[in-house]
């Protein structure tokens, strides 16, 4: 593998050593873009695993074709397909920002897949040690500064109101329901938790199934509650849910609610 971004001199694909090291590189972007949205992925965002290892995996390959497949061998200029690759992702992230009332959500999921993006164009330009270091940053930057981010919301919220404390509902509007279930009663499941929260002070943000041991999956719900519900709403759902003798299982908890 080549670390200083540097492309096999005339771009020959039937040398078996250019190819594996182009596959090399193509594997490392599908490795990384996965483990960026790994993170994305467990706390139910719109954009999770395979859409980052897609991107990163894509804009490698861009990359790659600018230099090898397009390209003359030592004139090539993968740059050229890069700086594309960075503002044709834009129009993907858009697609998973969206406008909740006055509240705009996604911002954080757009930005990691320009990220992914770029870690994927380190990865296709041989720069493999980068693209390593680059995905750990962004995967720290979206965990490891997560509590500063609550922390530093949360006081400026109370700032604004000095009546507001950290328990006002208006802190804690997202939640997440999960309920146990076998596989074969998956469906039966969904539609029990679709119909828990169909009321009009919750709303339905997304639906996700995580199967688990022994044939068993846990169906994840990300629900919003209006500002004068209460946690007695949530709890009533659940209590609704757990009533069905297909249900093993059943709790809910506060979410995050930054992107």
């Amino acid at each position: 593998m080549s670390s200083t971004g540097t492309f096999p001199a005339g771009g020959n694909m039937s040398d078996p050593l250019v190819l594996l090291d182009l596959t090399i590189r193509v594997i490392i972007a599908i490795v990384l873009g996965g483990a960026i949205g790994l993170e994305r992925q467990w706390r139910l965002r719109t954009a999770g695993i395979r859409t980052n290892a897609l991107v990163s995996v894509g804009a490698a390959l861009f990359v790659i074709v600018g230099a090898v497949g397009l390209g003359e061998g030592a004139t090539a200029d993968p740059t050229r397909v890069a700086a594309q690759v960075v503002s044709g992702i834009g129009f993907l992230g858009a697609g998973v920002i969206i406008r909740d009332g006055l509240n705009i959500r996604g911002l954080t999921t757009a930005a990691t897949l320009w990220c992914a993006a770029a870690i994927g164009s380190l990865a296709g330009a041989g720069m493999e040690e980068m693209a390593f270091i680059g995905a750990a940053a962004i995967i720290a930057t979206n965990t490891l500064l997560r509590p500063l981010s609550r922390m530093v919301n949360r006081r400026t919220r109370v700032s604004d109101d000095p009546v507001a404390t950290d328990d006002d509902d208006e802190l804690t509007k997202d939640f997440l329901l999960e309920v146990v279930t076998s596989e074969k009663n998956e469906q039966r499941v969904r539609a029990l938790v679709v119909q828990a929260v169909s009321r009009p002070e919750l709303s339905l943000r997304s639906l996700k199934v995580r199967t688990g041991k022994d044939a068993r999956v846990s169906v994840l719900a990300a629900v919003s509650a209006t500002s004068t519900a209460d946690s007695s709403i949530l709890e009533q759902a659940v209590q609704h849910i757990s009533l069905d003798p297909k249900v093993t299982g059943s709790s809910w908890w506060p979410a995050e609610t930054e992107d």
